[in-house]
Formats: structure tokens, sequence, C-alpha cells
């Protein structure tokens, strides 16, 4: 719905926009001098987990993420808050803290918001990061024969529906907690460094939508290896169990169009690369002669899911493949 409402709007005209909503890009970039551009960015939504203080952190990491999927510094953030009136202050006071937690890992200043009264919790945050506008890393740089490197395991989706329906194990939980509250700050060092075609991040149109959008905004085709997509702990426990949130099949009526699949791949897989993530890995599109160095340094960084799991070849139909 969002996609053809923005698509319908009339488009403002200004030379210091660098990145705008036209590619469905993960941030606004603006330009504010020759050497220097802003990244804007929000996100917020409501908790997938039952502990305030994560569920802050990883409202954090994921506002935080798109300044980072477009190889940006995050300086300062606006929360926003959504909490019942009724509501034990001490729980918002948890979500705020488990925020500002990641806000201080990330050197990320909070320096306000705003909050409404609302029967259900939402929390999130605006965030401006600065960039060099030289080495902006878009959704459109793709290039034919690139690699796809992806920094982290998938499942979020599907194992957050587990927790909210009781049924998720420790492992599960653990895992994809521990996922969703990791930044993205070492994966985009490590990109910048290799000097990354494009990139973006893995959030809740899942890996085929955010796909969709790099193959269209770089007018290309993206080849995924089935074999080498990492999934987390319980992830394909969960689809066999068919827990199945509501996002995953939402992505899966836009984007299936325009996916193909070979006949070795498992039903598991097909449905888990529709998942919606939060606080999701940076795909990114690197030559292929320095990819399995920039994975080398992604591990070595810190990101120990990171692994080449497509490659990228000139635009052809369909223009996404699982084989």
């Amino acid at each position: 719905m969002l996609d053809s409402v923005l698509g319908r709007l009339a488009r403002q005209h200004d030379p210091n926009v660098l990145v705008g909503f036209d590619t469905a890009d993960d941030a606004g970039v603006y330009l504010v001098a020759p050497d220097l551009a802003l990244v804007q960015t929000v996100d917020f939504f409501t908790p997938i987990v039952d502990d305030p203080f994560t569920f802050g952190q990883i409202a954090a990491t994921n506002a935080l993420s798109d300044v980072y999927a477009m190889g940006g510094t995050p300086v300062s953030a606006l929360a926003m808050v959504c909490f019942p009136e009724k509501a034990d202050p001490s729980i918002l006071e948890q979500i705020l803290s488990g925020g500002l937690s990641k806000m201080v890992e990330a050197a990320c200043t909070v320096i306000g918001g705003h909050s409404i009264r609302d029967p259900e919790i939402k929390f999130g945050y605006a965030v401006t990061g600065t960039i060099n506008p030289g080495r902006v890393l878009t959704n459109g740089g793709a290039k034919p024969g690139d690699a796809l490197v992806f920094t982290k395991a998938l499942g979020t989706g599907v194992i957050s529906t587990a927790i909210k329906r009781g049924v998720a194990e420790p492992a599960w939980i653990e895992a994809a907690t521990a996922s969703m509250t990791t930044l993205n700050r070492a994966a985009c060092a490590a990109a910048l460094r290799h000097d990354a075609h494009a990139m973006t991040d893995v959030t809740g149109f899942g890996l085929m939508g955010h796909a969709r959008e790099m193959a269209l905004a770089s007018g290309v085709s993206l080849t995924f290896f089935a074999k080498k997509i990492v999934a987390l702990p319980g992830a394909l426990e969960a689809i066999a169990q068919k827990l199945i949130p509501g996002g995953l099949n939402a992505n899966r009526d836009f984007v299936e169009c325009m996916v193909t699949f070979g006949d070795s791949v498992t039903d598991a897989i097909r449905t888990l690369v529709f998942d919606p993530q939060t606080a999701g890995g940076l795909l990114i599109s690197a030559p292929a002669s320095d990819a399995e160095a920039l994975v080398t340094d992604l591990h070595q960084s810190g990101v120990p899911s990171a692994a080449i799991i497509g490659e990228v070849t000139a635009s052809d139909k369909p223009q996404l493949r699982v084989e």
C-alpha cells in the first residue's frame, strides 16, 4: 500500500537531496556542505519481546541500522513513545533505558523526543547521522559480477511469532535477541573498507523485499544460493510449526511475482526469504574479487554470520532467483 501511495506523490525538486524516497532506500541523505551530508531516518514499532529493557534495545538497534545501511555515522536521535495512560511508569523507564544503552554504544546522543497516550505501546527513534556525500552507499549501486554478502542470520519474524504464542524455546529467544540487539556498525565499517558498491539493511520487507528494491534501483538481477543462507536457531522449526507472521505473507504476496526458485530449494527456505526482519543484517553488493576478504574482515570484526549468499547478474527476467 505504501509503495503505491508514494508513487503518486508529487516530487519536490531540491538539488541538495542526494537520496530521497524515489528508490525506497533506507534513509534520506541531504547535502549541507560540499564535504558533509546528513542521513535521516525514523522507525518505531510495538513490542516483539516480553522484557521492556530488551525491547528498547531492539528498537534502538533497528532505528540506527538505516544510517549504517547508507554508510553513515549516527550522531543524534529523538525518541518517539506511545504509552498507555494507566500503565506502570517503570515499564516505560525500562524501555527508555534499553534504548539509551544502545544509543550510548553507538555514540549517538538522544537530544529529545515526543510522547503520546496510546492503548498500545510503541517505541522507536528518529535518527540523524553524518556522511561523506562522495561515499553514500545506496541500494542502487549493485553491478553485474558483484557478490552478495549478508551479515546476519534470518528468522527474527517467525521466532517473534513463536514468542508471542508462548512456544519459543529459550535457545531460539536468546539467539534472536542477540541478533536484534547487535548494531550494524562493525558491518558498515567493513563494507566501507572494502569499497562496497551498494548496501541495504534487511528489515520488514524480508530478504526478497529488500533484494527487489536493490535490483530495481540498480537495474540488475540477483541470484541467491539457498544453501548459503543462514537461519537463526529455531527459525526453520518455527516455519515447520506454521508460526508465520502476517508480514511474511504480505511480503510474499507483494514480491513473489519477481522470484523464481530452483527445484532443490526447500519449502522452509522458500518461506524464510520472505520473513520480515527486525534489526536485520546488511545486504552488501561488493566486487567479487574482494568478497572473501570482506567476509573474513566481517568475521574478525565480530560479525560471525556473515557469508556470501549470492551474486549480481545483468538485468533479466525474473529479477530475483533462489537456487
